[in-house]
């Protein structure tokens, strides 16, 4: 259970400590090689100096924390956070010992952070989780202190990341969909809206929002071939949802479809998708 006052996030912190969070824990590294040009970005526009202190919000494995502590160094501190137990226990143990690292069990959304201490909050994808985002991040910037930076990576719409919908599309055409979930419910595409991010972290008492799409090409094969794109698409993700619990020869039907949908895509060894992201930065001012 995560550390600190009651969540308004239960839901979130039982799937992602449930089998939703070991998925993640038994793709680590395949999902770390995946998001690498998505964490580049992030590390290059949060613009992070030696020294720093730096929160890791939904920091899950830990990828980018270990990214920002070699950025700040020893005289800096990254905290990772996340609701996930099984993620914190997979970062601690593949962090370097002696890093400027700290990791902790907590809802980031209402944890008691040191106030005005850090210099910079960051997150690759772990915002869009919150059931009450403004006052999540009015809880955030708490944390900050004046002048501090917000810089975090989340999701445009679906219709511009083919690299999670292609094999989703292709699931549908035999298992049910899921269920339909609101443009501003939590989930990967709840802040597609340019202007709902801007009203959130407005509400939130942030200044100089602005916000970049940046439109790159994932390799969800990671270099190792069509058939290894086909079972990340069914082990992790929102195909992965739509099958469970569906018999085998289902899920053989749609492992055919899905690689059907795929294999144009396929480049050699490497399987390029497009996907599209916002890079939100604003400031405690």
């Amino acid at each position: 259970m995560a550390e600190g006052p009651q969540t308004p996030n239960a839901d979130q912190i039982a799937y992602w400590n449930g089998p939703g969070g070991q998925r993640w824990v038994d793709r680590q590294q395949a999902q770390d090689e995946m998001l690498e040009p998505v964490s580049a970005i992030l590390l290059d526009r949060a613009k992070s100096h030696p020294g720093e202190r730096v929160i890791d919000v939904g920091c899950g494995c830990g990828a980018t924390t270990r990214a920002f502590a070699e950025k700040v160094g020893a005289a800096g501190r990254v905290l990772g956070v996340d609701v996930s137990a099984p993620m914190l226990q997979r970062a601690r143990q593949v962090a370097p010992q002696n890093a400027p690292i700290e990791f902790r069990l907590a809802d980031a959304s209402v944890y008691p952070f040191k106030p005005g201490w850090y210099d910079l909050i960051i997150s690759r994808f772990g915002v869009m989780f919150f059931a009450e985002p403004a006052a999540s991040f009015a809880n955030l910037r708490k944390a900050l202190r004046p002048g501090g930076r917000l810089t975090f990576v989340c999701w445009r719409e679906a219709r511009a990341n083919p690299w999670l919908m292609a094999p989703l599309r292709a699931a549908y055409n035999h298992v049910p969909k899921l269920p339909e979930v609101g443009p501003e419910d939590p989930g990967p595409f709840s802040f597609a809206s340019e202007a709902r991010v801007h009203r959130i972290l407005g509400e939130a008492g942030f200044s100089d929002t602005s916000t970049e799409a940046c439109d790159l090409t994932l390799d969800v094969a990671i270099g190792r071939g069509l058939d290894a794109a086909v079972e990340s698409a069914l082990q992790i993700g929102p195909t992965s949802r739509a099958i469970e619990g569906q018999p085998a020869d289902v899920v053989a039907i749609v492992r055919k479809s899905v690689h059907g949908a795929l294999a144009p895509f396929a480049k050699g060894q490497a399987v390029l998708l497009p996907a599209s992201i916002w890079v939100v930065t604003a400031q405690n001012s």
